[in-house]
């Protein structure tokens, strides 16, 4: 068994569920009161759930590759996972960094809970 893996997965799946319920409350709910137009909104609400089960998804696959260790599939979509939370790590720190907000890294704090499996996935990979 992977521990980096296991790690990772046991993580994102912590994030996928504040992500869900969180979410849910915090974007979710506002976005759906608010004045936008009908089709942007849906869009919005849309995309929310395709990340909620992407982040599913990959929890679910870190812990299958963490259990089913050197696969030949193991390392390459490990270091596929790991590019893609650093993906969402960079999208979240370039948002909050280009709105010229008081303390930018608390604005939006995702990236701190989306960095950590990227690492952890990417430790994983590399052993």
């Amino acid at each position: 068994m992977n521990g980096w893996l296991l790690a990772a997965g046991i993580t994102a799946s912590g994030v996928a569920a504040t992500h869900i319920a969180a979410g849910h409350r915090d974007v979710v709910r506002p976005l759906l009161s608010c004045a936008l137009a009908d089709e942007p909104k849906r869009v919005l609400h849309a995309v929310w759930h395709m990340v909620s089960i992407d982040l599913v998804l990959s929890a679910a696959a870190l812990v299958y590759l963490a259990l089913a260790d050197h696969t030949p599939a193991t390392a390459p979509t490990a270091w596929f996972v790991a590019a893609h939370f650093l993906a969402y790590t960079a999208a979240f720190l370039a948002v909050t960094l280009s709105v010229g907000w008081p303390k930018p890294l608390l604005r939006l704090p995702q990236w701190i809970l989306l960095l950590p499996v990227a690492a952890l996935t990417a430790a994983g990979a590399a052993s």
